[in-house]
């Protein structure tokens, strides 16, 4: 005997149990009653027992088959129930979504905007992982992550957001002292603020606008695992830092740090929406995804001019 019972078998008995026939059973389920038939005649082989006395007029269940109908009449309703609950969670989703964003920003951009999400869809909860850390989605158990990066090949499936300008800035008071670089080989002679969760943080990678590629290794005082972090000191004018566009807005507009190198790009980044492989997500998650490529890209800031 197989381990799995047959739930379809016993669901199809219930429903014949319940209406005394075959083709009205049939008709509810939207089934031939050949194949009703058919479901019926397997149980009663798996179990070696018959289920139903039948006349031409009468359907009557014996005694092995009234002692059945009670189990499988409720297999059939927490079925109906459970499929019920599920369908409804399109309509009214509800659950938890564990959701990993990194740290800068999820504090300035997403936890902001995640009350409204969460009074729309009041039977909906979040946990909010903050950190800058690549998180192992299917590992932890995280249900999606925003990621700020060029992905790597994966079985992850992402979903591009907006885009991320990166720039490599400086305070003023660091370009009067040390000069300004005019090109990226330049670098090794300056000191540069690092980011411990860049794909090779030692060696900076450059594209001039004619094409011209460059990589230079870079060295400093200071190597950070969160770019908020960074800022202070850049501030302060210990040296060249890359970060990204959301945490150097106001530093930027305020004259605090100025772009070095304008006409060359450091990799083209973005914001991307990250899940785990496997089929449909349910209807809480897809409607976050949603909810947070729309504001994001309604909030997203506009290019800074060097």
């Amino acid at each position: 005997m197989s381990k799995l019972p047959d739930f379809e078998a016993l669901a199809i008995f219930a429903k014949v149990a319940e209406t005394r026939s075959f083709a009205g059973a049939a008709a509810e389920l939207s089934l031939s009653k050949a194949t009703v038939s058919k479901a019926v005649s397997r149980l009663e082989t798996r179990l070696g027992a018959r289920l139903f006395n039948r006349t031409s007029r009468r359907l009557a269940l014996t005694d092995a088959g009234r002692q059945l109908s009670v189990r499988a009449a409720a297999i059939l309703a927490e079925g109906e129930a459970a499929e019920s609950e599920a369908l409804a969670q399109s309509v009214n989703p509800r659950g938890l979504i564990r959701l990993a964003v990194p740290m800068s920003f999820g504090v300035q951009h997403v936890a902001p905007i995640l009350p409204e999400f969460l009074k729309r869809y009041p039977d909906v909860q979040i946990d909010l992982h903050l950190s800058d850390a690549t998180v192992d989605l299917i590992g932890e158990g995280f249900d999606a992550a925003l990621r700020i990066a060029q992905l790597p090949d994966s079985s992850l499936i992402a979903r591009r957001l907006c885009s991320v300008t990166p720039y490599l800035v400086a305070a003023p008071s660091y370009l009067a002292v040390h000069g300004t670089p005019k090109h990226p080989l330049q670098l090794a002679e300056h000191s540069c603020l690092g980011y411990a969760y860049q794909r090779t943080p030692d060696t900076w990678r450059f594209t001039h606008k004619s094409g011209e590629v460059a990589s230079v290794r870079t060295a400093g005082p200071l190597r950070v695992n969160n770019g908020d972090a960074m800022l202070p000191a850049l501030i302060a004018g210990l040296g060249l830092g890359m970060l990204p566009d959301f945490i150097l807005r106001e530093a930027l507009r305020d004259g605090s740090l100025k772009t070095v190198l304008p006409e060359w790009s450091f990799g083209t980044s973005g914001l991307h929406w990250v899940t785990p492989p496997g089929g449909p997500k349910p209807a809480r998650v897809e409607l976050l995804a949603e909810f947070l490529a729309k504001e994001l890209a309604r909030r997203a800031p506009k290019k800074h001019k060097a």
